[in-house]
């Protein structure tokens, strides 16, 4: 069984095309994808919940 693919912050940004701050703003709402703190403090997004999110974005903005 594969583990779920975790994407660093950075990789996510870079994805979004967004800057951290604009994300932090997102996060700060509770309007962005849900970040995992691992124990050496980086953080991480699933894949899966990346996507869930973009989806529901796009559903909102139709």
């Amino acid at each position: 069984m594969a583990r779920p693919q975790m994407l660093k912050l950075p990789e996510v940004l870079a994805e979004l095309d967004m800057s951290r701050a604009a994300f932090y703003r997102l996060r700060a709402r509770g309007n962005a994808p849900k970040l995992f703190k691992l124990p050496n403090g980086q953080l991480r997004v699933r894949r899966s919940d990346l996507d869930t999110w973009l989806t529901d974005c796009e559903k909102a903005a139709a």
